[in-house]
């Protein structure tokens, strides 16, 4: 069994989250969306605004296996996960669960009574284990594209 440590995130990891999360769009997510669907996804990291608010605004959780950063995960306000995200080399080996169960407790510890997330298909059966039911099926359109997702909430 791995060794996953937790951290809070600051400013100095947002060049290793943002490449992780590219990194983890990239190749896991290939099987459930199409490569122009993964190009507009991915270029939100240049949304510099957003990324520092990120980091300076919500509860950020980073997972490190030897040193290296595997995943992270941030909630928002409270009660919603804005990104949760692991290494491609990383999958299956307890780090989302580790993110998540962080993630969990900070909301409980703030008072929530349930968490929301916007979930990727890719990432919806590991939300259902959580307990999370899809409230509904999302679509938006980005440069003429479609990508779709599912609203999902779990009550605490």
């Amino acid at each position: 069994m791995l060794k996953i440590t937790l951290s809070h995130a600051d400013i100095t990891d947002l060049p290793a989250m943002q490449n992780l999360f590219v990194e983890t769009i990239t190749y896991v997510c290939s099987k459930d969306y199409t490569p122009d669907q993964i190009k507009i996804w991915t270029s939100s990291i240049e949304n510099t605004q957003r990324w520092t608010d990120i980091i300076v605004k919500q509860y950020v959780q980073i997972a490190f296996i030897d040193g290296k950063i595997v995943g992270f995960g941030s909630l928002d306000k409270g009660n919603y996960i804005d990104l949760m995200y692991v290494h491609k080399d990383y999958q299956g080996q307890g780090v989302a669960n580790a993110i998540y169960t962080a993630l969990e407790q900070e909301a409980i510890r703030q008072g929530s009574k349930s968490i929301t997330s916007d979930v990727s298909f890719t990432a919806k059966p590991f939300f259902e284990k959580k307990g999370f039911i899809a409230l509904q099926k999302q679509t938006f359109v980005k440069q003429r594209i479609e990508i779709s997702n599912f609203k999902m909430e779990k009550a605490l």
